[in-house]
């Protein structure tokens, strides 16, 4: 068998039809390549092996996790990457796809991986802390709303598909969790890249004030005499920030 390790946040599903209804959102795209990040015990993964005409990969930290999901599933081969997500290049050389109940202790950073491989992601299923989940599809004038909102709005769509009971897991974590799917989506119209993310970076950084006060440094004063500059960062939409990159100096 296998022990379960707090230092890597595990914490594994063991609910059946939870399990079999990520992989369900996770076909409704079409895919030929797949990625399962920290397949620990295998609650996805024995299901994620009977889909056909796929390449599949897995990433597990673990080794203890990787022994056992090798002797529970020998087919698995030559299929796992013994590293971090955070630590890996892209595992493919096409477009692919990413499934996994990621752990809650470096969500945000799996969540900016996904942002780095976005040119060749054609989906991603994941299971996160609530919390998290519920903050990555705010929109604005939500209170959560916030830079990860915002930048992965920017690139994807986000769908908060269902919630997740402590229950279903071993062991039971103490926070609520729920499942997300991204799917890419046109590029916001900004000037480029760099000065969207150091724009909406600086305006939350100081969520409290307007943008006249948070975002000063970044644009000419006549710019700022707009009453637009009026509201604070929560109130702007992920396009209203792309078209205010337009006016940076």
């Amino acid at each position: 068998m296998y022990t379960l390790k707090k230092s890597l946040g595990q914490h594994f599903l063991r609910d059946e039809a939870i399990a079999r209804k990520i992989v369900e959102a996770v076909r409704e795209h079409p895919f030929s390549r797949l990625l399962e990040v920290g397949p620990g015990a295998g609650a996805l993964t024995k299901h994620l092996l009977g889909i056909k005409d796929i390449e599949f990969k897995a990433v597990e930290l673990d080794e203890e996790k990787i022994r056992y999901l090798l002797d529970t599933w020998p087919v698995l081969k030559g299929k796992i990457i013994h590293a971090s997500i955070l630590d890996i290049e892209k595992p493919f050389d096409a477009p692919f796809t990413v499934i996994g109940n990621f752990p809650y202790n470096i969500s945000s950073q799996i969540l900016f991986r996904m942002l780095e491989w976005r040119d060749e992601l054609q989906t991603m299923v994941g299971m996160f802390q609530k919390e998290v989940a519920q903050r990555v599809a705010a929109k604005e004038g939500n209170k959560i709303y916030g830079v990860i909102s915002v930048l992965i709005q920017a690139f994807f769509e986000v769908e908060y598909l269902f919630e997740v009971h402590e229950e279903c897991f071993n062991p039971p974590p103490k926070v609520k969790s729920a499942v997300i799917r991204l799917t890419p989506r046109p590029v916001p119209p900004f000037r480029d890249e760099k000065s969207f993310f150091l724009l909406v970076k600086t305006a939350f950084n100081q969520r409290r004030k307007t943008l006249r006060n948070a975002i000063r440094p970044l644009f000419g004063e006549s710019d700022l005499k707009d009453p637009f500059f009026d509201k604070r960062a929560e109130q702007l939409s992920v396009d209203d920030f792309a078209r205010l990159t337009w006016k940076m100096l």
